[in-house]
């Protein structure tokens, strides 16, 4: 059986809601948090398939299309495997929020289909997000949870809270030695 890590996007990968950008409808809206790159790479370079599941209610509510959605990841993507990473797959939920679907976070569908696709053991693997409805997701898929927040935050619950992916792979590359 394969381990994960589930990222969440906004927030986790990628600025959202700053001076530069409020949500990102265009590749040129992209800017990647500092370490992402160089995380996305360590975790790839360790054995783990890295997925991206992310909502994106802005397609259903019609603030971007499906291929300006696609045009986004292609960027993400490209740019994440120029500095020597890899994502397996990205998964997201297009439907606008509070539709009732199954795979809208906090529901765990998105990563219960991946970890099906790509025989993954839930137990052994992370879900990492900024949000409550990210741990929440991890939790009910019954994976590792953690929480990119500063200390002053919510919990949420998660297993784990770091200030940034950088530190969060790091705590991974050193659990999955020990």
């Amino acid at each position: 059986m394969n381990k994960a890590v589930f990222l969440d996007r906004d927030g986790v990968i990628n600025e959202v809601k700053t001076n530069r950008v409020g949500f990102v409808n265009r590749p040129d809206q992209f800017y990647f948090l500092e370490g992402v790159p160089e995380a996305i790479k360590a975790l790839s370079q360790s054995g783990y398939l890295l997925f991206v599941v992310t909502n994106q209610g802005g397609v259903g509510l019609g603030y971007l299309s499906h291929e300006d959605l696609n045009s986004i990841h292609d960027y993400m993507v490209n740019e994440i495997e120029q500095a020597g990473g890899f994502i397996q797959e990205v998964s997201c939920c297009t439907h606008i929020p509070h539709a009732g679907c199954s795979c809208r976070k906090p529901e765990p569908g998105m990563l219960l289909e991946l970890a099906e696709k790509y025989s993954i053991d839930l137990a052994g693997s992370f879900m990492i997000g900024d949000r409550d409805v990210d741990i929440e997701a991890g939790k009910k898929a019954g994976c590792n949870t953690i929480l990119l927040h500063d200390s002053s935050s919510p919990t949420y619950n998660a297993d784990y809270i770091f200030p940034d992916l950088l530190s969060a792979s790091t705590f991974i590359l050193h659990m999955k030695e020990g």
